[in-house]
């Protein structure tokens, strides 16, 4: 059996750590979709167009990937396309308390999805998207923290 696992998130923007957990995935199961959260509701500084190109430059060299749009429930989005578990990322204990609930919620919407945890590769630990934004809106250097293919784009965006 092919196993199809989605890797949910707003990226915005991407930032190396989420690069790491998608690139760590995409060695661990056949399929990855990389799902990219439309919430008309959130003041996104990206739309989720832009979103989904710098995520497809971030993952170029990735042959398993596939960058996909959605809203609504990710519990009725996986069961639609047939995707078996949800890969996060966990920098910390408070990403965990989160992230726990969110599964317990997902888990009772759908009862055949697993969340597959993956702790942050120690190097990125600290690093979030809005991390990013307030480093970038301040004049900081961000070239640490987002892949170089699409810095320029991030950094005119932000600045």
């Amino acid at each position: 059996m092919k196993t199809k696992v989605i890797c949910p998130g707003s990226f915005d923007p991407v930032t190396l750590g989420h690069v790491d957990i998608i690139t760590r995935a995409s060695k661990m199961f056949d399929s990855v979709v990389v799902g990219v959260l439309n919430n008309p509701a959130k003041n996104s500084s990206f739309t989720t167009e832009e979103r989904m190109e710098l995520l497809r430059k971030a993952t170029a060299g990735l042959q398993n990937i596939e960058i996909v749009e959605f809203d609504g429930l990710l519990a009725d989005y996986t069961r639609e396309r047939g995707i078996t578990a949800i890969v996060k990322g966990l920098r910390a204990v408070s990403d965990f308390e989160y992230e726990f609930q969110q599964a317990l919620f997902n888990k009772k919407l759908n009862p055949e999805l697993e969340t597959i945890f993956l702790t942050s590769n120690t190097e990125f630990m600290y690093l979030s998207s809005s991390g990013v934004k307030q480093v970038a809106s301040l004049g900081g250097d961000i070239s640490s923290f987002v892949p170089e293919c699409v810095h320029d784009e991030i950094l005119k965006r932000l600045k």
